[in-house]
């Protein structure tokens, strides 16, 4: 999506900082509102934390191998309502893959704050140890 289409978003450009993107989408967070932006299948949708949190879990949640394993003709489709959402995502398997790449890519930049503190907490304590 371009940046000129992140205008219309009621956070503002300023206020929005990239999480993680790929070549078919992006997850932004908005600092003034406390939200989260999906940036997927050429819309832009809005989550409350909890929400985006939830959905994220919907994704991971999605079994790929049961959908490339059943027979049929439904089974191409997987349906996303997001919970206080008015969007509604219908993905074929292509789609589920790119949108579950997209979502643990967040997941990851989301934690690694967490854990790189965590491994310093580690490192300057084991420091610490060894100098008493």
């Amino acid at each position: 999506m371009e940046i000129k289409r992140l205008w219309n978003m009621p956070c503002g450009l300023a206020s929005l900082e990239e999480i993680f993107r790929t070549e078919h989408g992006a997850v932004l967070q908005c600092s003034n509102k406390n939200c989260y932006w999906l940036e997927f299948a050429g819309d832009c949708t809005p989550f409350k934390v909890a929400d985006f949190l939830n959905f994220r879990k919907q994704v991971d949640d999605i079994a790929i191998d049961e959908l490339l394993s059943e027979s049929a003709l439904s089974a191409d489709l997987t349906i996303l309502m997001p919970f206080r959402s008015q969007r509604c995502f219908v993905l074929n398997v292509t789609e589920v893959l790119k949108l579950k790449e997209l979502m643990q890519g967040a997941k990851f930049m989301m934690e690694l704050p967490g854990v790189i503190k965590d491994c310093l907490k580690v490192s300057s304590l084991q420091r610490f140890n060894s100098q008493h």
